[in-house]
């Protein structure tokens, strides 16, 4: 959804854009008239997966404690999409919710509407400058102000297995490509799923991702992905990461059409299936389960991607409401960027936290690796926004890659024909 249009604003001005103005009231309206403080916050978001809601539930907890109450308005699809659908009602309706789940480029839009709550005093007071990396800040301030408070940074390029299955076949933890494609070639002839997957537009995007960088390197894919070369989307590289996604699309099952990506988690968790291609969220499903890393599961760098980390992260943004809500809004921004909520939710997340002064002491072997991989990404230069997860480019470009992945994906388009196709889609999606 490209939320930046005008048939969105002008449905704004014709409700009024005054209802968004932080609640202010007018200057002669009597005291008496005001409405009462709410320690209440309704939280719009995607989490409704069983690991999600757990993770999510450590922060409900947190401002429980603080006497605050929570109102839950979860919308089911893991990209996001459809919460996104039922925001863009919701203020055209001018009833925005406290928060937000977000990410990347759609940040930055609303924020361009200026529907966007303003959280400089809780950031100055807490020293958010200082703690939250660089690479956030582009998608949690806009113009100098706070409007969002990053909850963890989600890496996107990790492949995760059935540990069992790997050890009953004799498979190793593949490190290149043509080991992966030979790995699941053994799984499949074994008569299992090799892969396991949802066919939605982001999920195979997700996997796209990847697959360009181990098709042609950090460097293609910050050519394709992040500054959206033309010359480089008609490259014959790119025509050979269709050919590699091709080769992915014969793994799948004949199921694969429309599920959901923590279903697909459950078919790897379940000895289903032996390989599912998703970011490090899929790790809440395998604790949520019970599984242990490096007993029950195992989970590693899509294959010649190692070095290179494609990241998204959930931020809650803050739309401006009513005075009498901005406390209770101004407590949840602050319980989310405390340390202790950073470490406890992400351990039950599977992300990493999204401030860099936390130790990873309380971290599992993935959620370790998960940091020092960033940490090492992010110093070499080779830390990238995912453009499946609307980090790499504005939601305009984002969608129009989806369109043509998804549409390859499912044999509509050849692999000369879909390199052709995503450049023209992306150069249209910019005009």
């Amino acid at each position: 959804m490209k939320i930046k249009i005008v048939s969105l604003m002008l449905a704004l001005l014709l409700v009024g854009t005054s209802i968004f103005a932080g609640g202010a009231q007018d200057q002669g309206q009597d005291d008496s008239m005001m409405e009462k403080v709410s320690n209440n916050v309704e939280v719009l978001h995607w989490w409704t997966s069983g690991g999600e809601a757990a993770a999510l539930n450590v922060l409900k907890e947190d401002l429980e404690k603080k006497g605050i109450s929570w109102t839950d308005s979860p919308v089911a699809g893991g990209g996001g999409e459809g919460a996104m659908t039922v925001l863009k009602s919701r203020a055209v309706a001018g009833n925005p919710p406290v928060a937000v789940q977000m990410l990347g480029f759609d940040i930055i839009d609303w924020a361009e509407l200026g529907l966007l709550a303003n959280l400089n005093d809780v950031a100055e007071k807490e020293n958010w400058d200082a703690v939250i990396p660089d690479a956030l800040k582009g998608f949690s301030k806009y113009n100098g102000v706070w409007v969002a408070a990053p909850v963890n940074i989600h890496s996107t390029n990790w492949v995760w297995a059935n540990k069992k299955m790997l050890d009953d076949l004799g498979i190793s933890i593949p490190e290149t490509w043509d080991e992966f494609v030979m790995a699941l070639e053994k799984v499949k002839a074994s008569g299992k799923i090799a892969l396991a997957h949802g066919g939605q537009a982001w999920q195979d995007a997700t996997v796209f991702d990847s697959i360009v960088i181990s098709t042609g390197g950090p460097e293609f894919y910050k050519k394709t992905m992040i500054d959206l070369d033309d010359a480089a989307l008609r490259s014959d590289m790119m025509v050979e990461a269709f050919k590699r996604m091709a080769v992915l699309r014969s793994f799948v099952d004949d199921n694969f059409s429309g599920r959901d990506w923590n279903l697909a988690s459950s078919m790897v968790i379940e000895g289903q299936a032996a390989f599912q291609i998703m970011g490090d969220w899929a790790k809440g499903e395998f604790k949520n389960a019970g599984q242990v890393p490096g007993e029950d599961f195992v989970a590693f760098r899509f294959p010649e991607t190692q070095g290179t980390v494609t990241f998204n992260a959930d931020q809650f943004v803050m739309f401006n409401v009513d005075e009498s809500q901005q406390a209770a809004q101004k407590e949840l921004a602050s319980s989310i960027v405390a340390p202790g909520f950073q470490i406890a939710f992400n351990l039950v997340k599977g992300s990493v936290p999204a401030r860099t002064d936390i130790s990873d002491a309380e971290f599992d072997i993935v959620g370790k690796k998960g940091m020092k991989d960033l940490a090492e990404a992010s110093a070499n230069g080779t830390l990238f926004g995912s453009m499946a997860h609307g980090h790499g480019a504005p939601a305009s470009v984002k969608n129009a890659l989806y369109d043509v992945v998804t549409s390859h994906f499912n044999g509509m388009y050849t692999s000369e024909e879909a390199a052709a196709e995503l450049a023209d889609a992306i150069k249209s999606a910019q005009m």
